[in-house]
């Protein structure tokens, strides 16, 4: 084994001896070779086994001391691997491999460096590497670039069989497909990379359409000015509850309450003082229904009330309570002394039909009570007449 052979140290100018280095012409193809190994990005890269074992093997089948893998750049040969010899640089002009990549097809053998012109005055021979034997067969790329070669070398004069020769051009081309696997996988990671930061983006991008999309289902099933679900909300609620309540064998009730005369709330305080008066009458609701129900603002001044598991009873209970709950704050509802009244008409499902269709049933028999059907001038929200209410449901019931 031999250590040490000093190819990292600086070498002396042979010109002082009278006699100059014979430095390797550059490639034909000189600007294309340099610019596909840069691709590679493999230059000053670590050291990687594969390479390594490639050295260690072609240095026991060509039977010489060192080996190694070998990149020729544009002012240096770079030692990707180097089997008995210590992995560096050297500068190209005295480059053996600078030499070898001018025949990309042939094997350079240098049977004896001190009988070879080229090379007898190289300080890779005359120095303390004392390099008397050299074969490199060069890396070639798919593209037919020259990188730069699997070479074997020693410190005496030998020669290879033609086996051999052949070996070192196999193991040759072996480095050279690692050389594209490793580049083949970098550009997999990059690849993989940008398709990360691109389904990071549209994962950024498709969150924001579903919060775009989803406010604007709120916005359409919303009622902007009290902040209940609208008309079209209750169609969807009502079928959605209508399912449910059939599959459980419950019952299902819907109630309209319709706050009578309200045009003289606006044709006398303004709409700004009906539209409060809506407002506070939706807060109230929304707050006696809770999760016991839905209420929705039906149109107008009409607000229905969807109550799943009631029953007729149940429903007009849910009624008084509300206004029970609504008693006393007419003033601050409708101002200088102003009461209205409304009116509550209610229906329970009871299978078959279209429920958005019953639903609109029951709002117009609530119409159909009329203004001067209620009670409750000046006493809040309440429900009509028990009697007047059961007929009204009965004809409900049976359309």
């Amino acid at each position: 084994m031999v250590a040490g052979l000093g190819l990292l140290h600086t070498f002396p100018d042979n010109s002082k001896r009278g006699r100059a280095v014979i430095k390797p012409e550059l490639p034909s193809n000189e600007a294309e070779r340099l610019a596909v190994l840069r691709q590679y990005e493999v230059l000053d890269s670590p050291a990687e086994s594969a390479f390594d074992d490639l050295a260690m093997i072609a240095s026991t089948l060509c039977e010489t001391q060192m080996a190694a893998v070998v990149l020729v750049d544009q002012y240096r040969q770079w030692f990707k691997s180097a089997h008995n010899a210590p992995r560096g640089e050297a500068p190209r002009d005295i480059s053996f491999c600078a030499h070898a990549i001018l025949r990309p097809d042939e094997v350079l053998m240098v049977e004896d460096t001190l009988l070879d012109p080229r090379f007898h005055d190289n300080p890779m021979v005359t120095g303390s590497a004392g390099v008397r034997f050299y074969a490199g067969a060069p890396l070639v790329t798919r593209e037919g670039m020259a990188l730069g070669s699997l070479c074997v070398f020693d410190q005496t004069p030998a020669h290879l069989r033609d086996e051999q020769r052949e070996a070192l051009q196999a193991l040759s081309r072996q480095a050279s497909h690692l050389l594209e696997l490793r580049l083949a996988g970098k550009r997999l990671r990059q690849q993989l990379h940008e398709r990360d930061w691109y389904e990071g983006q549209m994962a950024g991008y498709y969150a924001a359409m579903d919060a775009v999309n989803a406010d604007l289902v709120e916005q359409t099933r919303t009622d902007p000015m009290t902040g209940l679900p609208n008309r079209r909300a209750f169609a969807v609620a009502s079928a959605a509850a209508t399912e449910q309540t059939r599959a459980a064998d419950q019952p299902l009730s819907v109630a309209l309450l319709d706050v009578d005369h309200f045009k003289i709330v606006n044709d006398v305080h303004g709409h700004d003082q009906g539209d409060m008066v809506l407002r506070e009458l939706s807060t109230l609701l929304r707050a006696h229904v809770a999760g016991a129900g839905t209420i929705a603002r039906y149109g107008g001044e009409e607000f229905v009330l969807l109550l799943p598991n009631a029953d007729l009873l149940q429903a007009r209970v849910q009624c008084r309570v509300s206004a029970a709950e609504r008693s006393g704050d007419d003033d601050r509802v409708a101002g200088d002394g102003e009461h209205w009244r409304g009116h509550v008409a209610s229906a329970r499902e009871c299978g078959g039909g279209d429920q958005a269709r019953r639903s609109g049933l029951v709002c117009g028999q609530a119409r159909w009570a009329g203004s001067d059907g209620g009670v409750g001038v000046g006493a809040g929200l309440v429900c009509s007449d028990w009697q007047r209410l059961r007929s009204c449901l009965a004809r409900t019931v049976a359309a």
